[in-house]
């Protein structure tokens, strides 16, 4: 039994040495890990997403109270606080719709602005937009409508139309001047 043994201790030493061999040494970087990884991220870029689509919505939420104020209690309110309360609300949506138009103006003089800089840039490096043309289709109706009106056209006499005017009735306006005008 025990030259059976040394006889297993050496076979086990073998195949221990041809495996350490041939095994590669992997880097530190092993597809579990990366993916374990890539899992971690993944998770970490969702947290993310949500805090900040939750402090976008608190934002939100905060300048909407800013801007319509808190809500009256209206249960106990007579006509005169009710008409207090609509007046209020009131000068609030004017003051709003004048900021409101004021924002619009000034953007769309910046817009304005905008495209007039970038047309000038064109102009100076020499680069033309060419404006996209849209496409029109036309059928045979109004094709053969086009043709006769551009056929009438050409065919037309424009001297028929004029007034005639007679020479002798041009002599005598000119012996009708002012004495001023001659």
């Amino acid at each position: 039994m025990d030259d059976r043994e040394k006889r297993k201790a050496e076979v086990r030493a073998r195949l221990e040495q041809a495996a350490a061999a041939t095994k590669k040494k992997r880097g530190f970087m092993t597809p579990a890990r990366k993916k374990r990884l890539r899992v971690l991220l993944r998770k970490k870029a969702a947290e993310e997403l949500k805090r900040e689509q939750e402090r976008r919505a608190e934002e939100r939420r905060k300048i909407i109270r800013q801007r319509t104020g808190e809500p009256h209690d209206l249960s106990d309110a007579n006509e005169a606080k009710l008409t207090q309360i609509v007046k209020e609300y009131y000068d609030r949506i004017q003051r709003l719709e004048d900021e409101k138009y004021d924002l619009e103006f000034d953007v769309n003089k910046k817009e304005f602005e905008v495209r007039e800089l970038a047309a000038k840039v064109n102009d100076i490096q020499g680069r033309f937009i060419k404006p996209p043309l849209k496409k029109v289709s036309k059928t045979a109706q109004q094709m053969e409508k086009i043709r006769m009106f551009t056929a009438k056209v050409g065919q037309m006499d424009y001297r028929s139309s004029l007034k005639q005017v007679k020479k002798h009735d041009i002599e005598e306006r000119e012996k009708e001047k002012p004495e001023w005008a001659a």
